[in-house]
């Protein structure tokens, strides 16, 4: 009799599949009322009483342009997913101290930081949300979303119990659930379930033991703050065992390959449960001067086979991977590296070889996924069709008209000028009421120097992150020419590194030392955070044998406002860096996404509108910029490109993400 039900059930479900006459996944799962949410108290999901699979995709509104958010949902819900999962960026809704931002704050990052409106499209497009909102976030993003203003306090205990600490994130969250707490499914909204940290398990490095307590203490203050959906952490547990859970809150897993160990590792600890696995990694991010990660789609169709065949839900990491915009990209420190030498900054490009491409295209993985999910789902609701592509588009090539050089970026646009006896990091500069300084570059200036002939520059300690050095407005550091120069001076390797200036002796010279964030670590040993300063901060800095003191400070953040009343400029005689560079792309048609084709170009900063798009370097293996067609308006679009070494005489387009490996400059 079972089966003969079942049969029929499975015969109607094919046959009004895509009908239109199913119902959508919020009339089938509340059209009687709302009673319950996102159950676990048996061993499979119910929603609101109903059997449930969680068919999520990854998707963060911080990587992608809000105006895509309604197309990438809409693919995602045509593959049959019917769950969106992402992070929340602390240090964008909160990136100076106090200082808030979901949308209409104020902020650089405002256009992304509609948080309720996210929400409410999820719902509107037939999608249930799970909301990961850290605090810590790892995500491949700068600090692991943590605020770099953290920093500036004297005791702090990144991801413990230690008071300072838990008073910001109590301070955060408060803000943050007030935004989010009636989008709880239960409360009529499209959030099911909430995570709380994020593989914290894998926190215990060598002598730190993960702080239940600490756990404890957040979960507290989700309850505290009326968030009634369901609570999960999620950890890989054949490596972190239950080290990152905590009692009464359900554990989910992470995995890119073996589902089943990881699975039956966690039935063993909560026999009884449904599984998920909550980060399914159908691809991987990408280093510059590393390699561009791929994974085969038949290796994806293999393991998200046996995922539903244990049976267990699934959350696709990364559904669509999107972009690290301007300064967002994080970094690895290296497990053990305490002083930067192992410092790697993740790619502007967080494409992640995913379902979708960072554009919003189809992969050969989307159609697996969607076969896959007709194949194993038994809950009759409508699968939208697929939508069609939006339109890409090469705009011709563009010749560069200005130069601003960088003595003229300093004496006639230096935002803040500030007079130290030392250097010191970004973070500690008296600026933005308090914040310090979160990203960009930081000039460290010395003026009316007589310079003897051949002398030698030493800066003690490691660069945080890259460096270029100016005598008189003229680079004197070495060009960026292959992969091998970042062992010598201006990077991040080298430890008390050494620049001879000048030949011939130098009267009244002024010498400007410009140093790049490149991306704060986003994961690591847990003793790191506190070690995460931006700049020249490990110790002084030398002409020989002699420290120099009195130091001008001047931080160059990029901000709109500061990069569109820029003063100066010059028609362009000289591809010189390092400068700022200027070029007019005129659109008279409604804009397209496209791509900045940067493989002539050598490293540095695009600006496009006032927004910093991303970083560019030569060496790849990026080698193009994602422009999305919002970013755009008809009629001049301004592109400012802030060139380290040698810049180009044109700016070029492409139809694609192009990814290479060159190991030298050409």
């Amino acid at each position: 009799m079972a089966l003969a039900v079942t049969l029929i059930l499975t015969v109607c479900f094919l046959l009004f599949v895509n009908s239109g006459s199913l119902p959508t996944n919020y009339e089938y799962f509340t059209s009687d009322g709302i009673s319950s949410g996102l159950s676990v108290d048996q061993p499979y999901f119910t929603l609101n009483g109903k059997n449930f699979s969680v068919y999520s995709g990854a998707m963060h509104y911080f990587r992608v342009p809000r105006g895509h958010w309604r197309d990438r949902m809409k693919k995602m819900r045509a593959a049959g997913l019917n769950t969106i999962e992402t992070y929340v960026a602390w240090n964008l809704h909160e990136p100076y101290s106090g200082v808030y931002d979901f949308g209409d704050g104020g902020t650089e990052m405002e256009d992304f930081l509609h948080i309720e409106e996210l929400l409410q499209t999820a719902q509107e497009e037939d999608l249930f949300v799970i909301l990961r909102p850290g605090p810590y976030i790892c995500a491949e993003y700068n600090y692991g979303g943590f605020p770099a203003w953290l920093l500036r306090e004297k005791t702090i205990g990144f991801r413990t119990n230690e008071a300072n600490y838990l008073k910001y994130v109590k301070r955060f969250f408060e803000k943050l659930f007030a935004v989010v707490n009636k989008h709880q499914f239960t409360k009529g909204g499209s959030v099911i379930a909430f995570q709380i940290e994020n593989e914290y398990g894998f926190a215990a490095y060598k002598d730190f033991v993960p702080e239940r307590a600490y756990l404890q203490s957040l979960y507290q203050i989700f309850l505290d703050n009326d968030v009634v959906e369901l609570l999960i952490t999620s950890d890989s547990p054949s490596v972190e065992g239950d080290e990152g859970t905590v009692d009464g809150v359900f554990q989910a897993t992470n995995l890119g390959t073996d589902p089943e160990e990881q699975f039956n590792k966690i039935l063993k600890r909560q026999p009884n449960k449904p599984l998920l696995a909550m980060e399914y990694w159908v691809g991987w991010f990408d280093f510059w001067t590393g390699v561009h990660h791929t994974t085969e789609t038949g290796t994806v169709l293999e393991v998200l086979r046996r995922i539903l065949e244990f049976p267990a839900s699934f959350n696709i990491y990364m559904f669509i991977g999107g972009t690290n915009w301007g300064f967002t990209n994080g970094a690895s420190l290296g497990a053990d590296s305490f002083n930067n030498s192992e410092f790697m900054p993740v790619t502007t490009s967080y494409d992640y070889d995913s379902v979708l491409t960072e554009a919003g295209d189809y992969t050969d993985k989307y159609t697996v996924v969607k076969k896959l999910i007709e194949q194993y789902s038994t809950i009759p609701t409508n699968t939208p069709a697929v939508p069609n592509l939006q339109p890409k588009i090469a705009y011709p090539t563009i010749t560069v008209q200005k130069r601003l050089s960088f003595s003229d970026i300093i004496d006639k646009n230096a935002p803040y000028v500030i007079n130290s006896p030392n250097v010191v990091a970004m973070e500690l500069l008296d600026i933005n009421n308090g914040s310090g300084q979160s990203v960009g570059y930081i000039v460290y200036r010395k003026e009316n120097v007589d310079l003897a002939a051949e002398t030698v520059l030493m800066i003690e300690g490691h660069i945080c992150d890259t460096a270029v050095v100016l005598v008189n407005g003229v680079l004197v550091s070495p060009v960026l020419k292959s992969v091998s120069d970042i062992d010598g001076f201006g990077y991040w390797r080298l430890e008390n590194s050494t620049l001879l200036l000048n030949s011939n002796p130098i009267s009244n010279a002024t010498i400007d030392i410009v140093v790049e964030e490149w991306g704060r670590m986003n994961g690591g040993n847990i003793y790191q955070y506190n070690k995460t300063f931006k700049g020249l901060w490990q110790g002084d800095v030398y002409l020989n044998e002699d420290k120099i003191s009195d130091w001008k400070i001047i931080p160059l953040e990029f901000k709109k406002e500061w990069t569109n009343n820029l003063q100066g400029w010059s028609d362009k005689t000289s591809n010189d860096g390092t400068a700022l560079f200027y070029a007019a792309l005129e659109i008279s048609d409604e804009p397209q996404d496209t791509f900045l084709d940067m493989r002539k170009w050598t490293k540095g900063l695009v600006i496009v509108n006032g927004f910093p798009l991303g970083k560019y370097l030569m060496l790849g293996p990026q080698q193009t910029l994602y422009l999305p067609g919002p970013f755009l308006r008809k009629g001049t679009n301004d592109i400012v490109i802030f060139e380290h070494f040698k810049a180009n005489d044109e700016v070029s387009f492409a139809l694609k993400q192009i990814w290479t490996v060159p190991d030298t400059v050409q």
